[in-house]
């Protein structure tokens, strides 16, 4: 997600606020909006795969277990 698709996003919300939006343009505030919530979502699964815990007994765990597709 780049500066120029979030900045679209919220153009298309103030505008919905203030007169609405056309159907064209509704479809594309979903489309943005799906691909902006997948990029936090992947963005936070990178971050938590990164996080590792330290068990009583000294040993290291990841705190989140990779899926394997």
């Amino acid at each position: 997600m780049n500066d120029e698709q979030i900045k679209r996003i919220n153009e298309l919300y103030k505008k919905s606020k203030s007169e609405g939006l056309t159907e064209e343009e509704k479809k594309e505030q979903s489309e943005l909006r799906s691909a902006y919530i997948a990029a936090i979502k992947a963005d936070l699964q990178s971050s938590l795969d990164n996080i590792s815990i330290k068990n009583d007994d000294g040993t290291i765990s990841p705190l989140t277990k990779k899926n394997k597709h």
